[in-house]
């Protein structure tokens, strides 16, 4: 049980575009005052919210209450879970908006989202169910560098990070009761990512494995490196943010997991704390932890 004033991390999903049954798509949320905020909406999202609300007693995760989301970017395993959060929340109950904080073209996406499914739009709310259009609303904010949301829970801060050929990509900076916890989103190797971190609680960074790449085609690895950070990367990163515990999210093995420890990669090159991230299983709660 976690008290309200803590600041929880809840890994509700770790992986990459490649389907994996142990790893929901990348999803990652704060709770903190009751409130539950998501970063991403990869594929199973909703699902893997009510599973942690259950296990780990967070309500703030509970469908109805899944209110405010925030998106790195808009490749499609960091969105595939972006109707789930609109339509699966509004059917079992939320009665206020959806607050979408994302680059440019979220406006767009969720407009066409919810052009894709107004039969069944139409029907829950005209028909016998009489759905109310409030829980329905999307209010989307796109943001730029800088801060982009501040209540009295939580402030969130963008932060431009280089994902290969996107125009826009963020990572995030978070503050709430206490604690600093950065996102990285997708990125290759991100000096903004080193500043903002600097001795914060929970580093939230993605990774694949240096040694299985150093094996693929130059294409492969030309691609990788553009787009993405390697374990040997990543340890040099840690090494110069100094977070205190350093958290691995959308791991890429580049083939079965067997044979690969992405932990013990990064650890080559820093000695902190290190963590795998497994799904709704992993809750990161007070600085302890």
């Amino acid at each position: 049980m976690y008290s309200a004033e803590q600041a929880v991390v809840v890994m509700l999903g770790s992986g990459t575009p490649i389907p994996d049954s142990r790893s929901s798509g990348p999803a990652v949320a704060v709770v903190v005052h009751g409130k539950a905020f998501l970063f991403d909406a990869g594929a199973g999202v909703a699902r893997r919210a009510e599973e942690a609300s259950e296990r780990h007693r967070l309500p703030a995760l509970s469908a109805p209450n899944l209110t405010r989301l925030f998106l790195t970017h808009l490749h499609f395993d960091h969105t595939l879970g972006y109707p789930d959060v609109i339509l699966t929340p509004w059917i079992t109950g939320r009665r206020e908006p959806l607050e979408v904080f994302g680059p440019k073209g979220t406006a767009a996406m969720t407009g066409k989202l919810k052009e894709a499914y107004g039969e069944d739009i139409a029907v829950r709310s005209q028909g016998l169910e009489h759905l109310d259009a409030l829980g329905l609303r999307v209010n989307v904010h796109e943001i730029s560098e800088g801060p982009a949301y501040r209540d009295a829970s939580i402030s969130v801060r963008a932060i431009p990070v280089s994902h290969g050929s996107w125009p826009q990509a963020f990572g995030f900076a978070i503050d709430a009761a206490g604690r600093r916890i950065i996102l990285s989103g997708d990125t290759a190797p991100c000096p903004a990512i080193i500043a903002a971190c600097q001795g914060c609680d929970v580093l939230v960074h993605e990774v694949y494995s240096a040694a299985r790449l150093a094996h693929l085609a130059p294409s492969v690895q030309e691609y990788h490196s553009s787009f993405h950070t390697s374990t040997r990367e990543l340890a040099a990163i840690a090494a110069q943010s100094k977070p205190k515990l350093l958290v691995l999210y959308q791991q890429l093995y580049f083939g079965p997991r067997e044979g690969v420890d992405l932990e013990k990669e990064v650890r080559h090159g820093y000695s902190g704390r290190v963590v795998s991230s497994r799904g709704s299983r992993h809750v990161l709660g007070d600085r302890s932890t």
